[in-house]
């Protein structure tokens, strides 16, 4: 189970990425994108494929967010998750928030072994955030 204190490090960050962030507005990839947008928190979409979403330029992965990013919410299929924990391991992210369906255990196995602050029981960011479909 999650702890408010788990949730307050995730947020305590200055900057979020989001990995698997997408253009489509009916994908959970933008839709926790707008979230963070909506809460005017800094943030950076990650998706290779793409030059920006939502007026925000992207970075193509994780080794190319920007220092400031701690926390990173994961929207991915479970094997591509494993590869970005690694990739976040790396890079030195502190928190990972891995949607429901992207989490796996050997990624959250992986975060526990790195003393990253993993949130993957189920917890929807945009259930906590309250987001609103505009």
């Amino acid at each position: 189970m999650v702890t408010q204190e788990q949730f307050d490090r995730f947020f305590a960050a200055k900057a979020f990425g989001v990995v698997g962030a997408s253009a489509n507005r009916d994908k959970y990839g933008n839709k926790v994108l707008r979230s963070y947008i909506q809460h005017n928190m800094r943030v950076i979409p990650v998706n290779p494929r793409e030059k920006e979403i939502e007026g925000i330029p992207c970075v193509t992965g994780v080794p190319e967010l920007p220092a400031e990013v701690k926390s990173i919410s994961v929207i991915t299929p479970p094997a591509i998750t494993e590869q970005v924990v690694e990739m976040a391991i790396a890079r030195g992210i502190e928190n990972i928030w891995m949607q429901p369906g992207a989490e796996s255990p050997a990624a959250i196995e992986n975060c526990r072994k790195n003393n990253i602050n993993v949130i993957a029981d189920g917890s929807c960011i945009l259930v906590v955030q309250r987001f609103k479909e505009h």
